[in-house]
Protein backbone atom coordinates (compact mmCIF):
# COMPACT_ATOMS: atom_id res chain seq x y z
CA UNK A 1 0.00 0.00 0.00
CA UNK A 2 4.77 3.07 -1.51
CA UNK A 3 4.46 2.90 1.48
CA UNK A 4 3.65 0.21 3.29
CA UNK A 5 0.05 -0.60 1.54
CA UNK A 6 1.64 -3.99 1.77
CA UNK A 7 0.07 -6.41 4.44
CA UNK A 8 -1.15 -3.78 6.66
CA UNK A 9 -3.01 -1.50 5.17
CA UNK A 10 -7.09 -2.22 5.26
CA UNK A 11 -10.31 -1.00 5.09
CA UNK A 12 -12.22 -0.41 8.05
CA UNK A 13 -16.33 0.23 9.46
CA UNK A 14 -16.60 3.82 10.76
CA UNK A 15 -18.63 1.88 13.76
CA UNK A 16 -16.90 -0.64 14.74
CA UNK A 17 -13.32 -0.88 15.71
CA UNK A 18 -10.86 -3.09 13.60
CA UNK A 19 -7.18 -3.93 13.40
CA UNK A 20 -4.72 -5.56 11.32
CA UNK A 21 -1.31 -8.08 10.64
CA UNK A 22 1.06 -7.27 13.33
CA UNK A 23 -0.25 -3.68 13.72
CA UNK A 24 1.99 -0.54 14.27
CA UNK A 25 3.89 0.40 17.44
CA UNK A 26 3.31 1.08 20.93
CA UNK A 27 5.31 -0.19 23.27
CA UNK A 28 3.91 -2.57 26.23
CA UNK A 29 3.90 -0.05 28.53
CA UNK A 30 2.58 2.93 27.10
CA UNK A 31 -0.57 4.45 24.24
CA UNK A 32 -2.90 2.61 26.15
CA UNK A 33 -5.37 5.33 27.47
CA UNK A 34 -8.11 7.26 26.08
CA UNK A 35 -9.25 11.15 27.08
CA UNK A 36 -13.03 10.01 28.39
CA UNK A 37 -14.35 13.09 27.26
CA UNK A 38 -14.12 15.09 31.24
CA UNK A 39 -10.16 15.58 30.73
CA UNK A 40 -9.58 12.22 32.72
CA UNK A 41 -8.19 9.53 31.21
CA UNK A 42 -9.47 5.47 30.66
CA UNK A 43 -6.67 3.47 31.20
CA UNK A 44 -6.36 0.13 30.11
CA UNK A 45 -3.45 -3.00 30.39
CA UNK A 46 -2.17 -4.33 27.21
CA UNK A 47 -1.93 -8.09 28.62
CA UNK A 48 -3.43 -10.39 30.70
CA UNK A 49 -2.11 -11.19 34.64
CA UNK A 50 -3.37 -14.48 34.84
CA UNK A 51 -0.76 -16.26 36.71
CA UNK A 52 -2.60 -19.98 36.80
CA UNK A 53 -1.36 -23.18 35.33
CA UNK A 54 -2.53 -23.67 31.84
CA UNK A 55 -4.66 -26.76 30.81
CA UNK A 56 -3.31 -28.84 28.32
CA UNK A 57 -5.42 -29.24 25.27
CA UNK A 58 -7.50 -26.09 26.02
CA UNK A 59 -9.44 -24.35 23.34
CA UNK A 60 -10.20 -20.62 22.55
CA UNK A 61 -13.54 -19.77 21.21
CA UNK A 62 -13.20 -15.96 20.05
CA UNK A 63 -15.46 -13.62 17.90
CA UNK A 64 -15.08 -10.98 16.02
CA UNK A 65 -18.01 -8.31 15.86
CA UNK A 66 -18.51 -7.48 12.60
CA UNK A 67 -22.36 -6.56 10.26
CA UNK A 68 -20.90 -8.24 6.95
CA UNK A 69 -19.41 -11.52 6.43
CA UNK A 70 -15.92 -11.61 5.43
CA UNK A 71 -14.47 -11.85 2.32
CA UNK A 72 -12.15 -14.82 2.88
CA UNK A 73 -9.55 -13.47 1.02
CA UNK A 74 -7.05 -15.27 2.86
CA UNK A 75 -3.42 -14.42 1.19
CA UNK A 76 -1.47 -11.44 1.97
CA UNK A 77 -1.02 -10.73 -1.30
CA UNK A 78 -5.21 -10.39 -1.97
CA UNK A 79 -7.09 -9.61 1.30
CA UNK A 80 -8.18 -5.52 1.69
CA UNK A 81 -10.52 -5.36 4.86
CA UNK A 82 -9.40 -5.40 8.51
CA UNK A 83 -12.27 -8.55 8.83
CA UNK A 84 -10.05 -11.19 6.51
CA UNK A 85 -7.45 -9.57 8.91
CA UNK A 86 -8.81 -10.40 12.27
CA UNK A 87 -9.38 -13.88 11.38
CA UNK A 88 -6.09 -14.38 9.59
CA UNK A 89 -4.04 -13.51 12.60
CA UNK A 90 -3.79 -17.16 14.23
CA UNK A 91 -2.11 -18.24 10.90
CA UNK A 92 -0.65 -16.23 8.80
CA UNK A 93 2.56 -14.72 9.87
CA UNK A 94 4.56 -12.17 8.88
CA UNK A 95 8.53 -12.86 7.60
CA UNK A 96 9.70 -9.65 9.91
CA UNK A 97 8.90 -8.46 13.87
CA UNK A 98 9.00 -4.67 14.50
CA UNK A 99 9.97 -3.07 18.03
CA UNK A 100 7.82 -0.27 20.07
CA UNK A 101 9.32 2.22 17.33
CA UNK A 102 7.84 -0.21 14.59
CA UNK A 103 11.39 -0.71 12.83
CA UNK A 104 12.05 -4.22 11.62
CA UNK A 105 14.21 -6.37 14.06
CA UNK A 106 15.15 -9.81 13.03
CA UNK A 107 13.83 -11.87 15.83
CA UNK A 108 11.45 -13.32 12.96
CA UNK A 109 11.23 -15.72 10.53
CA UNK A 110 13.52 -13.77 8.22
CA UNK A 111 16.18 -11.28 8.78
CA UNK A 112 16.44 -8.01 6.68
CA UNK A 113 20.00 -6.46 5.97
CA UNK A 114 19.53 -2.92 3.94
CA UNK A 115 22.81 -1.65 2.12
CA UNK A 116 22.36 2.17 0.79
CA UNK A 117 24.76 2.63 -1.00
CA UNK A 118 23.89 -0.19 -3.49
CA UNK A 119 20.59 0.03 -2.90
CA UNK A 120 19.77 -3.13 -2.29
CA UNK A 121 17.72 -5.42 0.66
CA UNK A 122 18.34 -8.60 1.70
CA UNK A 123 15.99 -10.95 3.00
CA UNK A 124 17.48 -14.45 4.70
CA UNK A 125 14.86 -16.93 5.88
CA UNK A 126 15.90 -18.74 9.30
CA UNK A 127 16.71 -22.76 8.80
CA UNK A 128 13.64 -24.12 10.60
CA UNK A 129 10.82 -21.92 9.17
CA UNK A 130 8.34 -24.85 7.23
CA UNK A 131 4.59 -23.98 5.50
CA UNK A 132 1.66 -26.03 7.89
CA UNK A 133 2.01 -28.79 5.45
CA UNK A 134 6.00 -29.71 6.58
CA UNK A 135 7.50 -28.11 3.32
CA UNK A 136 10.23 -25.31 3.84
CA UNK A 137 9.63 -22.27 3.43
CA UNK A 138 12.38 -21.14 0.46
CA UNK A 139 13.49 -18.01 -1.57
CA UNK A 140 11.41 -18.91 -3.91
CA UNK A 141 8.51 -18.35 -1.67
CA UNK A 142 9.73 -14.99 -0.71
CA UNK A 143 10.02 -14.06 -4.30
CA UNK A 144 6.57 -15.49 -6.04
CA UNK A 145 4.36 -12.92 -4.15
CA UNK A 146 6.44 -10.19 -6.26
CA UNK A 147 5.69 -12.13 -9.12
CA UNK A 148 2.08 -12.76 -8.47
CA UNK A 149 1.76 -8.73 -7.24
CA UNK A 150 3.84 -7.58 -10.59
CA UNK A 151 1.80 -9.80 -12.95
CA UNK A 152 -0.21 -7.76 -15.30
CA UNK A 153 -2.77 -10.29 -14.82
CA UNK A 154 -2.99 -9.73 -10.71
CA UNK A 155 -6.66 -8.97 -9.59
CA UNK A 156 -5.67 -6.97 -6.30
CA UNK A 157 -4.48 -3.57 -5.26
CA UNK A 158 -1.17 -3.65 -4.14
CA UNK A 159 0.76 -2.96 -7.34
CA UNK A 160 1.71 0.45 -6.72
CA UNK A 161 5.19 2.46 -6.50
CA UNK A 162 6.42 0.28 -3.78
CA UNK A 163 6.77 -2.50 -6.38
CA UNK A 164 7.60 0.06 -8.93
CA UNK A 165 10.70 1.14 -6.81
CA UNK A 166 12.21 -2.56 -7.80
CA UNK A 167 14.79 -3.01 -10.77
CA UNK A 168 12.82 -4.76 -13.56
CA UNK A 169 9.85 -4.64 -12.21
CA UNK A 170 7.92 -2.21 -14.54
CA UNK A 171 9.49 -4.69 -17.60
CA UNK A 172 8.23 -7.33 -16.06
CA UNK A 173 4.23 -5.93 -15.11
CA UNK A 174 4.28 -4.69 -19.48
CA UNK A 175 5.40 -8.10 -20.11
CA UNK A 176 8.38 -6.83 -21.79
CA UNK A 177 10.29 -9.03 -19.56
CA UNK A 178 9.76 -12.98 -18.21
CA UNK A 179 11.24 -12.40 -14.52
CA UNK A 180 11.81 -9.50 -12.36
CA UNK A 181 15.35 -8.45 -12.90
CA UNK A 182 16.10 -6.71 -9.76
CA UNK A 183 15.53 -9.73 -7.53
CA UNK A 184 17.90 -12.23 -7.11
CA UNK A 185 17.73 -15.89 -5.53
CA UNK A 186 21.19 -16.20 -3.62
CA UNK A 187 20.65 -19.38 -2.16
CA UNK A 188 17.34 -21.34 -1.10
CA UNK A 189 17.21 -19.08 1.86
CA UNK A 190 18.35 -15.94 1.03
CA UNK A 191 16.84 -13.05 -1.52
CA UNK A 192 18.70 -10.32 -2.31
CA UNK A 193 16.39 -6.84 -4.09
CA UNK A 194 17.44 -3.77 -5.95
CA UNK A 195 15.69 -0.73 -5.64
CA UNK A 196 15.78 2.06 -8.39
CA UNK A 197 15.63 4.74 -4.59
CA UNK A 198 15.99 3.52 -0.79
CA UNK A 199 13.75 5.04 1.58
CA UNK A 200 13.38 4.98 5.39
CA UNK A 201 9.74 2.99 5.03
CA UNK A 202 12.09 0.34 4.02
CA UNK A 203 12.95 0.63 7.60
CA UNK A 204 9.30 -0.10 8.97
CA UNK A 205 7.44 -3.28 9.48
CA UNK A 206 4.93 -3.58 6.72
CA UNK A 207 6.78 -0.62 4.90
CA UNK A 208 9.11 -0.50 1.73
CA UNK A 209 9.64 -4.29 1.86
CA UNK A 210 6.79 -6.66 1.71
CA UNK A 211 6.61 -8.32 4.76
CA UNK A 212 5.38 -11.53 3.28
CA UNK A 213 5.95 -15.06 1.88
CA UNK A 214 3.83 -16.99 0.01
CA UNK A 215 3.50 -20.83 -0.83
CA UNK A 216 4.56 -21.39 -4.46
CA UNK A 217 4.24 -25.24 -4.04
CA UNK A 218 0.63 -24.84 -3.96
CA UNK A 219 0.10 -21.45 -6.02
CA UNK A 220 1.79 -21.77 -8.95
CA UNK A 221 -0.62 -23.60 -11.10
CA UNK A 222 -2.99 -21.81 -10.46
CA UNK A 223 -3.51 -18.61 -13.14
CA UNK A 224 -2.94 -15.38 -11.48
CA UNK A 225 -6.24 -13.79 -12.65
CA UNK A 226 -7.95 -17.16 -11.23
CA UNK A 227 -5.90 -17.04 -8.08
CA UNK A 228 -7.47 -14.82 -5.60
CA UNK A 229 -10.69 -17.00 -5.94
CA UNK A 230 -9.11 -20.31 -5.79
CA UNK A 231 -9.28 -22.88 -3.17
CA UNK A 232 -5.98 -22.12 -2.16
CA UNK A 233 -7.08 -18.76 -0.98
CA UNK A 234 -10.19 -19.26 0.23
CA UNK A 235 -10.70 -22.64 1.60
CA UNK A 236 -7.29 -24.19 2.79
CA UNK A 237 -4.12 -22.12 3.07
CA UNK A 238 -1.21 -22.75 3.56
CA UNK A 239 0.33 -20.89 5.91
CA UNK A 240 3.52 -20.82 8.56
CA UNK A 241 1.62 -19.50 12.01
CA UNK A 242 1.23 -20.88 15.32
CA UNK A 243 -2.18 -22.33 13.83
CA UNK A 244 -3.40 -23.48 10.71
CA UNK A 245 -6.83 -22.99 9.08
CA UNK A 246 -8.18 -26.56 9.01
CA UNK A 247 -11.71 -25.36 8.42
CA UNK A 248 -13.27 -23.27 7.08
CA UNK A 249 -17.51 -22.26 7.02
CA UNK A 250 -17.77 -18.85 4.13
CA UNK A 251 -18.19 -15.59 5.62
CA UNK A 252 -19.08 -17.22 9.40
CA UNK A 253 -15.93 -18.84 10.99
CA UNK A 254 -12.62 -20.70 11.09
CA UNK A 255 -11.29 -22.94 12.69
CA UNK A 256 -7.84 -23.63 13.60
CA UNK A 257 -5.48 -26.47 14.47
CA UNK A 258 -2.10 -26.53 15.83
CA UNK A 259 0.91 -25.66 13.16
CA UNK A 260 2.76 -28.83 14.13
CA UNK A 261 5.98 -27.65 12.16
CA UNK A 262 5.52 -23.98 13.86
CA UNK A 263 9.30 -22.42 13.29
CA UNK A 264 8.83 -20.36 16.78
CA UNK A 265 7.62 -22.90 19.87
CA UNK A 266 4.88 -25.18 20.42
CA UNK A 267 1.05 -23.69 20.30
CA UNK A 268 -0.01 -24.34 23.56
CA UNK A 269 -4.20 -24.82 22.71
CA UNK A 270 -5.58 -27.43 20.80
CA UNK A 271 -7.74 -25.74 18.72
CA UNK A 272 -8.91 -22.34 18.41
CA UNK A 273 -12.84 -21.55 16.92
CA UNK A 274 -13.02 -17.84 15.40
CA UNK A 275 -16.69 -16.69 14.72
CA UNK A 276 -18.20 -13.84 13.17
CA UNK A 277 -20.23 -11.80 15.28
CA UNK A 278 -23.11 -9.33 14.89
CA UNK A 279 -21.72 -6.08 16.65
CA UNK A 280 -25.97 -6.01 18.26
CA UNK A 281 -25.06 -8.94 19.79
CA UNK A 282 -21.62 -8.47 21.27
CA UNK A 283 -21.98 -7.44 24.74
CA UNK A 284 -24.95 -10.46 25.34
CA UNK A 285 -22.19 -12.79 24.29
CA UNK A 286 -20.00 -11.50 26.90
CA UNK A 287 -22.40 -11.50 29.66
CA UNK A 288 -23.63 -15.24 28.40
CA UNK A 289 -19.46 -15.82 28.69
CA UNK A 290 -19.73 -17.27 24.92
CA UNK A 291 -16.23 -16.22 24.18
CA UNK A 292 -12.80 -15.46 25.74
CA UNK A 293 -12.05 -12.56 23.23
CA UNK A 294 -14.17 -10.36 20.97
CA UNK A 295 -12.25 -8.38 18.10
CA UNK A 296 -13.51 -5.30 16.76
CA UNK A 297 -15.76 -4.53 20.00
CA UNK A 298 -17.54 -1.68 19.01
CA UNK A 299 -16.76 1.23 21.05
CA UNK A 300 -19.89 3.22 21.04
CA UNK A 301 -21.60 0.35 23.14
CA UNK A 302 -18.47 -0.26 25.34
CA UNK A 303 -20.29 1.54 28.76
CA UNK A 304 -22.11 -1.70 28.34
CA UNK A 305 -19.32 -4.29 28.52
CA UNK A 306 -16.84 -2.05 30.39
CA UNK A 307 -17.39 -3.89 34.04
CA UNK A 308 -18.55 -7.59 33.23
CA UNK A 309 -18.01 -10.01 35.46
CA UNK A 310 -14.94 -12.67 34.26
CA UNK A 311 -13.13 -10.36 31.98
CA UNK A 312 -10.52 -7.93 31.41
CA UNK A 313 -10.67 -5.01 28.94
CA UNK A 314 -7.39 -4.81 27.26
CA UNK A 315 -6.74 -1.31 25.44
CA UNK A 316 -4.25 0.47 23.02
CA UNK A 317 -4.48 3.31 20.71
CA UNK A 318 -4.72 2.42 16.88
CA UNK A 319 -2.67 3.04 13.94
CA UNK A 320 -6.11 4.06 12.14
CA UNK A 321 -8.62 7.25 11.72
CA UNK A 322 -11.83 7.42 10.38
CA UNK A 323 -11.95 10.62 8.04
CA UNK A 324 -14.42 12.38 5.46
CA UNK A 325 -12.71 12.13 1.41
CA UNK A 326 -13.95 14.23 -1.34
CA UNK A 327 -14.32 12.59 -4.71
CA UNK A 328 -12.74 14.47 -6.80
CA UNK A 329 -11.50 12.01 -9.68
CA UNK A 330 -11.46 8.56 -11.00
CA UNK A 331 -8.68 5.57 -11.00
CA UNK A 332 -7.36 5.11 -14.00
CA UNK A 333 -6.79 1.22 -14.78
CA UNK A 334 -4.43 1.39 -17.93
CA UNK A 335 -1.90 3.83 -16.11
CA UNK A 336 -2.35 2.91 -12.42
CA UNK A 337 -2.78 6.10 -11.15
CA UNK A 338 -5.66 8.76 -10.22
CA UNK A 339 -7.11 11.05 -12.93
CA UNK A 340 -8.01 14.06 -10.85
CA UNK A 341 -10.89 16.22 -12.04
CA UNK A 342 -10.64 20.06 -11.18
CA UNK A 343 -13.60 20.28 -12.50
CA UNK A 344 -15.79 17.98 -10.06
CA UNK A 345 -18.43 19.18 -7.69
CA UNK A 346 -16.15 19.24 -5.01
CA UNK A 347 -12.93 20.97 -6.35
CA UNK A 348 -13.22 23.73 -4.25
CA UNK A 349 -11.12 23.59 -1.42
CA UNK A 350 -13.42 26.16 0.15
CA UNK A 351 -16.22 23.72 -0.19
CA UNK A 352 -14.07 21.40 1.56
CA UNK A 353 -13.21 23.19 4.39
CA UNK A 354 -15.72 24.46 5.33
CA UNK A 355 -17.70 21.00 5.65
CA UNK A 356 -15.10 20.36 7.51
CA UNK A 357 -15.40 23.41 9.91
CA UNK A 358 -19.32 22.67 10.59
CA UNK A 359 -18.41 19.72 12.52
CA UNK A 360 -17.60 19.24 16.46
CA UNK A 361 -15.66 16.12 16.27
CA UNK A 362 -14.46 16.76 19.87
CA UNK A 363 -18.17 16.06 21.26
CA UNK A 364 -18.83 13.28 18.84
CA UNK A 365 -15.97 11.33 20.41
CA UNK A 366 -17.46 12.19 23.80
CA UNK A 367 -21.18 11.39 23.26
CA UNK A 368 -20.95 8.67 20.55
CA UNK A 369 -17.91 6.44 21.92
CA UNK A 370 -17.33 6.95 25.66
CA UNK A 371 -14.09 9.05 24.71
CA UNK A 372 -12.57 6.16 23.35
CA UNK A 373 -12.44 8.61 19.94
CA UNK A 374 -11.42 12.24 19.56
CA UNK A 375 -11.26 14.56 17.47
CA UNK A 376 -8.48 13.78 14.71
CA UNK A 377 -6.30 16.59 13.31
CA UNK A 378 -3.55 14.92 11.02
CA UNK A 379 -4.27 11.97 8.74
CA UNK A 380 -1.01 10.90 10.83
CA UNK A 381 -2.26 8.89 13.81
CA UNK A 382 -0.82 10.06 17.08
CA UNK A 383 0.42 6.77 17.75
CA UNK A 384 3.54 7.45 15.37
CA UNK A 385 5.11 9.96 17.87
CA UNK A 386 8.23 10.41 15.24
CA UNK A 387 5.63 11.40 12.62
CA UNK A 388 2.63 12.71 13.81
CA UNK A 389 2.62 16.77 13.54
CA UNK A 390 1.15 17.22 17.57
CA UNK A 391 1.14 21.24 16.89
CA UNK A 392 -1.24 20.88 14.07
CA UNK A 393 -4.84 21.72 15.03
CA UNK A 394 -7.06 20.59 12.53
CA UNK A 395 -10.69 21.19 11.60
CA UNK A 396 -12.74 22.01 15.36
CA UNK A 397 -16.16 23.48 14.96
CA UNK A 398 -16.60 27.29 13.52
CA UNK A 399 -19.96 27.81 11.79
CA UNK A 400 -18.94 31.30 11.04
CA UNK A 401 -15.36 30.20 9.45
CA UNK A 402 -17.54 27.68 7.66
CA UNK A 403 -20.29 30.11 6.36
CA UNK A 404 -17.93 32.70 5.43
CA UNK A 405 -15.50 30.22 3.62
CA UNK A 406 -18.67 29.31 1.44
CA UNK A 407 -19.56 32.75 1.10
CA UNK A 408 -15.90 34.26 -0.27
CA UNK A 409 -16.07 31.19 -2.89
CA UNK A 410 -19.41 32.17 -3.99
CA UNK A 411 -21.58 29.27 -2.57
CA UNK A 412 -24.59 31.64 -2.04
CA UNK A 413 -28.46 31.36 -0.90
CA UNK A 414 -29.89 33.10 -4.46
CA UNK A 415 -33.44 32.15 -4.00
CA UNK A 416 -34.20 32.70 -0.18
CA UNK A 417 -34.77 28.91 0.87
CA UNK A 418 -31.91 29.01 3.37
CA UNK A 419 -30.06 26.36 1.37
CA UNK A 420 -26.80 27.77 -0.77
CA UNK A 421 -26.34 27.11 -4.82
CA UNK A 422 -23.61 26.87 -6.35
CA UNK A 423 -21.91 29.21 -7.96
CA UNK A 424 -23.63 29.65 -10.92
CA UNK A 425 -26.71 29.81 -9.24
CA UNK A 426 -28.01 26.57 -9.75
CA UNK A 427 -29.10 23.96 -7.20
CA UNK A 428 -26.61 21.93 -5.33
CA UNK A 429 -26.86 18.75 -3.84
CA UNK A 430 -23.84 16.94 -1.95
CA UNK A 431 -24.45 13.25 -2.36
CA UNK A 432 -22.95 11.42 1.28
CA UNK A 433 -22.27 8.05 1.30
CA UNK A 434 -21.56 6.68 4.97
CA UNK A 435 -21.48 2.57 6.05
CA UNK A 436 -24.50 1.21 8.16
CA UNK A 437 -23.43 -1.01 11.51
CA UNK A 438 -23.38 -0.74 15.25
CA UNK A 439 -25.58 1.62 16.93
CA UNK A 440 -24.19 5.03 16.11
CA UNK A 441 -24.30 4.73 12.56
CA UNK A 442 -27.33 6.31 11.60
CA UNK A 443 -27.12 9.02 14.31
CA UNK A 444 -23.93 10.12 13.81
CA UNK A 445 -24.52 10.19 9.98
CA UNK A 446 -27.66 12.38 10.71
CA UNK A 447 -25.36 14.45 12.83
CA UNK A 448 -23.14 15.63 10.35
CA UNK A 449 -25.87 16.07 7.57
CA UNK A 450 -27.57 18.27 10.24
CA UNK A 451 -24.20 20.23 10.50
CA UNK A 452 -24.17 20.42 7.15
CA UNK A 453 -27.05 22.61 6.79
CA UNK A 454 -26.42 24.10 9.14
CA UNK A 455 -24.10 26.15 7.03
CA UNK A 456 -26.31 25.92 3.97
CA UNK A 457 -25.36 22.74 2.31
CA UNK A 458 -28.24 20.23 1.27
CA UNK A 459 -26.62 17.03 1.66
CA UNK A 460 -28.76 13.61 1.09
CA UNK A 461 -27.16 10.01 1.45
CA UNK A 462 -26.27 8.35 -1.36
CA UNK A 463 -28.56 5.34 -2.33
CA UNK A 464 -31.00 7.39 -0.05
CA UNK A 465 -29.60 5.08 3.23
CA UNK A 466 -26.90 4.12 5.06
CA UNK A 467 -24.67 1.59 2.80
CA UNK A 468 -23.14 -2.32 3.86
CA UNK A 469 -19.18 -2.26 4.45
CA UNK A 470 -18.74 -4.31 1.43
CA UNK A 471 -21.28 -2.35 -0.91
CA UNK A 472 -19.76 0.93 0.31
CA UNK A 473 -16.39 -0.05 -0.78
CA UNK A 474 -16.99 -1.43 -3.79
CA UNK A 475 -18.87 2.01 -4.84
CA UNK A 476 -15.85 3.87 -3.65
CA UNK A 477 -13.30 1.56 -5.60
CA UNK A 478 -15.69 2.04 -8.67
CA UNK A 479 -15.88 5.42 -8.54
CA UNK A 480 -19.56 5.48 -7.88
CA UNK A 481 -20.66 8.91 -9.60
CA UNK A 482 -23.54 9.36 -7.01
CA UNK A 483 -20.78 9.76 -4.13
CA UNK A 484 -19.33 12.99 -3.68
CA UNK A 485 -18.50 12.83 -0.09
CA UNK A 486 -18.03 9.59 2.20
CA UNK A 487 -17.31 8.56 5.37
CA UNK A 488 -14.51 5.96 5.95
CA UNK A 489 -11.70 4.90 8.32
CA UNK A 490 -8.34 3.65 7.65
CA UNK A 491 -5.94 1.18 9.21
CA UNK A 492 -2.41 2.75 7.99
CA UNK A 493 -0.30 -0.28 9.79
CA UNK A 494 3.11 0.17 11.52
CA UNK A 495 4.22 2.88 8.65
CA UNK A 496 2.43 5.91 8.22
CA UNK A 497 4.25 7.22 4.69
CA UNK A 498 1.04 8.56 3.03
CA UNK A 499 2.31 7.40 -0.80
CA UNK A 500 -0.09 4.24 -0.03
CA UNK A 501 -3.24 5.57 0.77
CA UNK A 502 -2.92 9.34 -0.18
CA UNK A 503 -0.09 8.96 -3.66
CA UNK A 504 -1.06 9.62 -7.20
CA UNK A 505 -0.31 5.54 -8.09
CA UNK A 506 -2.18 4.54 -5.64
CA UNK A 507 -5.38 2.25 -5.87
CA UNK A 508 -6.51 2.98 -2.31
CA UNK A 509 -6.55 6.45 -3.08
CA UNK A 510 -10.09 6.93 -3.14
CA UNK A 511 -10.36 11.20 -3.38
CA UNK A 512 -8.81 10.59 -6.46
CA UNK A 513 -7.34 13.59 -5.87
CA UNK A 514 -3.43 14.74 -7.28
CA UNK A 515 -1.35 17.06 -7.78
CA UNK A 516 2.38 18.39 -8.34
CA UNK A 517 2.96 19.37 -5.00
CA UNK A 518 1.31 16.56 -3.46
CA UNK A 519 3.62 14.35 -5.09
CA UNK A 520 6.52 16.80 -4.67
CA UNK A 521 5.83 16.19 -0.69
CA UNK A 522 5.44 12.36 -0.69
CA UNK A 523 8.46 12.01 -2.69
CA UNK A 524 10.52 14.04 -0.14
CA UNK A 525 9.29 11.47 2.48
CA UNK A 526 10.46 8.83 0.25
CA UNK A 527 13.75 10.18 -0.62
CA UNK A 528 16.96 8.65 0.45
CA UNK A 529 17.78 11.87 2.21
CA UNK A 530 14.71 11.02 5.11
CA UNK A 531 17.10 8.74 6.41
CA UNK A 532 18.27 11.59 8.32
CA UNK A 533 15.27 11.23 11.30
CA UNK A 534 15.25 14.98 11.56
CA UNK A 535 14.76 15.87 7.50
CA UNK A 536 12.08 12.75 7.25
CA UNK A 537 10.20 14.42 10.86
CA UNK A 538 10.26 18.08 8.68
CA UNK A 539 9.07 16.50 5.61
CA UNK A 540 6.00 14.76 7.34
CA UNK A 541 5.22 18.20 9.19
CA UNK A 542 5.21 20.04 5.44
CA UNK A 543 2.63 16.99 3.75
CA UNK A 544 0.60 17.26 6.74
CA UNK A 545 -0.21 20.83 6.76
CA UNK A 546 -0.57 20.80 3.19
CA UNK A 547 -3.21 17.93 3.27
CA UNK A 548 -4.82 20.38 5.62
CA UNK A 549 -4.70 23.24 3.53
CA UNK A 550 -6.35 21.40 0.38
CA UNK A 551 -8.75 19.07 2.82
CA UNK A 552 -8.97 16.41 -0.16
CA UNK A 553 -9.65 14.19 3.10
CA UNK A 554 -10.51 15.34 6.43
CA UNK A 555 -9.52 12.99 9.20
CA UNK A 556 -12.64 13.30 11.75
CA UNK A 557 -11.77 10.64 14.91
CA UNK A 558 -8.31 9.10 16.00
CA UNK A 559 -9.36 5.84 17.41
CA UNK A 560 -8.76 3.84 20.79
CA UNK A 561 -9.82 0.02 20.62
CA UNK A 562 -11.15 -2.20 23.63
CA UNK A 563 -10.45 -6.20 23.53
CA UNK A 564 -12.62 -7.81 26.14
CA UNK A 565 -10.50 -11.10 27.27
CA UNK A 566 -12.08 -13.76 29.61
CA UNK A 567 -9.75 -14.31 32.93
CA UNK A 568 -9.32 -17.79 32.38
CA UNK A 569 -7.01 -16.82 28.53
CA UNK A 570 -2.93 -16.80 29.79
CA UNK A 571 -0.27 -15.19 28.02
CA UNK A 572 -2.04 -12.76 25.95
CA UNK A 573 -0.35 -9.45 25.19
CA UNK A 574 -1.69 -6.97 22.98
CA UNK A 575 1.17 -4.65 22.56
CA UNK A 576 2.28 -3.81 19.08
CA UNK A 577 5.70 -4.88 19.85
CA UNK A 578 4.88 -8.16 21.48
CA UNK A 579 6.00 -11.69 20.29
CA UNK A 580 2.92 -12.90 18.30
CA UNK A 581 0.48 -13.54 21.12
CA UNK A 582 -0.96 -16.55 18.89
CA UNK A 583 2.16 -18.02 19.54
CA UNK A 584 2.04 -18.32 23.39
CA UNK A 585 -2.20 -18.18 24.56
CA UNK A 586 -3.20 -20.94 26.64
CA UNK A 587 -6.55 -21.49 28.94
CA UNK A 588 -6.65 -22.06 32.63
CA UNK A 589 -9.74 -23.65 32.82
CA UNK A 590 -12.08 -25.60 31.03
CA UNK A 591 -14.95 -23.17 31.19
CA UNK A 592 -15.52 -19.54 30.98
CA UNK A 593 -16.43 -17.80 34.25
Amino acid sequence: MKKTIFGFVTLLSVGALAACGNGGGTSSSGNNSADNGDNSELTFPLATTNNDEAIEDGELNVAVATDSQFKGLFQWEFYQDAFDAAFMAPSHEPLFTNDDNFTITNDGAASLELDEDAKTATITLKDNVKWSDGVDVTADDVIFPYEIIGNSEYTGIRYDDTFRNIVGMEEYNSGSADTISGITKVDDKTVKIEYKEMNPSMLQAGGGIWTYAAPKHTLEGIAIKDMESSDQVRKNPVTFGPYYMSNIVAGESVEFLPNEYYWNGTPQLKKITMKSLPTASATEALNSKLYDMIFQMPTDTYETYQDIAGYTNLGRQQTSYTYLGFKLGKWDAESGSVEYDPNSKMADKSLRQAMGYALDNTAVGERFYAGLRSNATSLIPPVFESFHDADLKGFTQDIDKANKLLDDAGYKDVDGDGIREDKDGNKLTINFASMSGGETAQPLADYYVQQWKEIGLDVQYTTGRLIEFNSFYDRLENDDPEIDIYQAAWNTGTDPNPSGLWGANAAFNYTRYESEENTKLINDINSSAAFDADYQKEAYKKWQEYAFEEAFAIPTLFRNEVLPVNDRVKDWNWAYDAVNPWAVVSVTSDSRS
